[in-house]
């Protein structure tokens, strides 16, 4: 018996070793993968060398010719289109959204955003905009010399297929909204070494340790653990680099580090250090997913460097910044405190719906108990708010068990042009054209921006825009798979809300954004010529105009009083009523498929991945333009001047006929010369309608007052919207001309 007992003993210990081994081996096996061993550091990928024939590029320029002959507009530039916002999986977000947990279609690195230019899109320009904050050094080398390639094999220099600018994105957010001044991206003009920075300069690497979290993924993920190793790479040699020296001039600093600052202030001061042209350009301004509640533009204009900041991009894949409207999400108040405020003009706080959505989870609504859990639930809401931290992406969790439909349609800026989601009005692009802050002395400080538009695509397609198709990488709609044990599941509806520290992370992620992705926008420049140059003086000289993704033909300008024609984006003096003249022809219709020189130079499996089967393939005939939209606007003269009485949207409305050939307009403002102030002026150019990707957003039910009743948001979640659904809807493309900055002379 005690020989028995003795083996039984061997034979427990041995197994209890080999598990032992087993789960060491396991352990070491999830530390191997968790740090990326085995995985390779992201390359640029391999630029196709053929180019699109000189007469193919010729034909961009002579499809222009019908529309001039017959509006016969004042300037004789080209009209050039492209895309100054593009993220390839260089960026951390774009790479995490490319893994499976978030059925990514894998990498898309800085290669593909210039075959995609060129051959999918047909962009005359682009840049490249990965977030600096997690550029290693080896990235930014491999950028560059993708970006130097990419102009190589683009052909003339004078007239090349494309021009493709280096570039970065500052992606900077904060929860105290007097610190708070977003993301903007740094275009370069030069490309050799003595023109570009020996490193980009981002704002914060907080993002990093949120998004590295990704990497548990792989962990629990194991039949695909293969496919997260060169991210989870990524992500440690990210944070083995150093940040550089605080203090030191941007020459002496050294190579090896990721160079941050804390201020748009401090990112010119660097750029004026090196010495390079370049541009910075705001965006996705009024997303609010970005930005604390309390935020505005009027606050960065003691950081605004006129030189440089030329630009605002006023539409992008993320959605409209363009209008204000004067209502507020949450209030704050003078104590510090947030409050939920009740709804108006079409517009409800989420708080406010949050306090319903308990509502009519009371048994007895009338009740004194159910009211004071509805004021509750509007007061947890309106707290998670204001978090500036992952909680704030998953506010909504603080009424448990809510389905996304049930928020309807709150939070979301109404009866406006395919808006950004959880719309910031102060953040917006009227909003900082309105302002003024002052100098002692009474001077005032503006901004003059031109407008622009631009894709923010984060799968490396620049120009997403051309069709409206594929919904899923066309546009930056994710879906996370969410393989971790417990994770994203979903809590069972509460009569009662909780506070924001109680919100479990693991509560699933709301879908609701899911329907304010788009195919995103262009950026269109009056140039003198097709060159790197041409292009970069012409958006300096802000005689741009940004459209939401169709190739409309826009001319806008100031008729000066000896006849001459000063156009979009300038500033002039008057002494008499500005004079105004518009011209406008809609987008060529889009043939299926893609052009044969595209069929020619692309092999068949990269234009499936790349193009998904549809390239910018221009037809003979052009979309008519519904109507011209005058937007004026009149900066504060004083200090809090209410913005209400200065932004006039629309000021003027002019219908246009039914014609395909275009639509010529004149005008002019009566009232200037009484006003006595400085005016701004822009254009909407409205074409008629046609479908677009989530053109409905959540698709809402409503009653004979308009009110959003019912909501069907498009999800991501295939059990819920087909993935082969595009959620089309028809909408009005249009087209943002810059402004006209315009003064009364002295003495007139």
């Amino acid at each position: 018996m005690k020989v028995g007992r003795l083996r039984l003993k061997g034979l427990v210990l041995k197994g209890l070793a080999g598990i032992a081994v087993i789960l060491l081996a396991l352990a070491l096996a999830g530390l191997a993968i968790w740090r990326g061993v085995g995985g390779s550091p992201p390359q640029a990928g391999d630029i196709t060398e053929s180019r699109i024939p000189p007469e193919q590029v010729a034909e961009r320029d002579a499809s222009q010719g019908k529309a001039r002959w017959a509006l016969r507009p004042a300037s004789q530039k080209q009209i050039l289109f492209g895309d100054l916002h593009v993220h390839t999986t260089f960026s951390l977000d774009a790479f995490a959204f490319s893994l499976p947990a978030w059925s990514g279609e894998g990498a898309h690195p800085p290669a593909d955003a210039c075959d995609f230019a060129r051959f999918c899109s047909g962009l005359d320009f682009w840049s490249i905009n990965d977030h600096a904050e997690n550029l290693t050094p080896h990235q930014w080398r491999e950028s560059v010399e993708s970006i130097r390639q990419c102009n190589a094999v683009a052909g003339d220099p004078a007239s090349p297929d494309t021009v493709a600018f280096l570039g970065w994105e500052w992606s900077q957010a904060m929860r105290n909204p007097a610190e708070h001044y977003g993301h903007k991206n740094v275009v370069l003009m030069g490309l050799e070494d003595d023109a570009i920075p020996a490193r980009p300069i981002g704002a914060s690497r907080g993002d990093l340790d949120k998004l590295s979290l990704m990497r548990i993924f792989s962990i629990f993920d194991p039949l695909r653990a293969s496919a997260y190793l060169d991210f989870n790479h990524f992500v440690e040699s990210l944070q083995d680099v150093p940040e550089c020296p605080r203090g030191l001039p941007v020459r002496e600093l050294p190579d090896d580090c990721i160079e941050l600052t804390d201020t748009p202030a401090q990112l010119y001061a660097k750029l004026d250090d090196w010495g390079f042209e370049s541009l910075v350009i705001p965006h996705g301004t009024a997303w609010g997913l970005m930005a604390p509640v309390g935020a505005n533009l009027a606050r960065q204009l003691d950081q605004h460097d006129p030189a440089r900041e030329r630009l605002f991009e006023v539409y992008s894949g993320h959605g409209s910044s363009e209008r204000w409207v004067d209502y507020e999400a949450v209030r704050r108040e003078a104590d510090g405190s947030v409050s939920c405020p009740e709804p108006r003009d079409g517009f409800e706080p989420c708080c406010w719906r949050a306090g319903e959505i308990i509502r009519s989870r009371c048994e007895d609504p009338a009740s004194a108990l159910c009211q004071e859990r509805v004021a509750q639930a509007r007061q947890h809401f309106a707290e998670a708010r204001v978090i500036d931290d992952l909680k704030q992406l998953f506010r909504e969790q603080v009424i448990p068990g809510a389905q996304p439909e049930e928020w309807l349609e709150c939070g979301q800026l109404p009866d406006s042009f395919l808006p950004a989601y959880s719309y910031m009005p102060d953040m917006s692009a009227q909003y900082g054209l309105a302002s003024s802050i002052f100098a002692a002395d009474g001077t005032p400080r503006r901004f003059r921006w031109g407008l622009m538009a631009s894709s923010d695509n984060h799968t490396a397609r620049a120009g997403s825009g051309y069709k409206e198709f594929g919904r899923r990488g066309m546009a930056d709609v994710k879906r996370m798979q969410n393989p971790v044990p417990g994770q994203g599941g979903t809590d069972a509806p509460s009569p009662t809300s909780r506070p924001v520290t109680e919100v479990s992370l693991a509560a699933g992620q709301t879908e609701r954004d899911a329907s304010f992705f788009y195919t995103g926008g262009l950026v269109a420049a009056h140039a003198e010529g097709r060159d790197r140059g041409s292009i970069f003086e012409a958006l300096k000289r802000r005689e741009v105009y940004g459209t939401s993704g169709e190739r409309m033909l826009l001319w806008f300008h100031l008729v000066g009083e000896n006849g001459e024609r000063l156009p979009m984006g300038s500033e002039a003096e008057v002494t008499r009523p500005p004079r105004f003249e518009v011209r406008a022809a809609g987008a060529l219709e889009q043939l299926p498929g893609c052009p044969e020189v595209v069929e020619e130079q692309l092999s068949a499996e990269r234009m499936a991945r790349l193009c998904k089967g549809e390239c910018n393939n221009p037809g003979n005939e052009r979309r008519s333009i519904a109507r011209l939209e005058i937007v004026r606007i009149q900066p504060q003269q004083q200090p809090g001047e209410p913005l209400a009485r200065l932004i006039d949207d629309p000021w003027l409305v002019i219908p246009c006929s039914d014609d395909p050939s275009g639509c010529i307009a004149n005008f002019e403002d009566p009232t200037f010369a009484r006003r006595q102030r400085e005016t701004v002026y822009y254009v909407r150019a409205i074409q008629e309608p046609t479908p677009a990707v989530n053109g409905d957003t959540l698709r809402c039910e409503r009653d004979g007052d308009g009110r959003c009743i019912r909501a069907h948001p498009c999800y991501a979640q295939p059990d819920k919207t087909d993935p082969a659904d595009d959620c089309l809807a028809p909408v009005e493309e249009r087209a943002w001309s810059s402004p006209i900055f315009v003064r009364p002379a002295s003495g007139s």
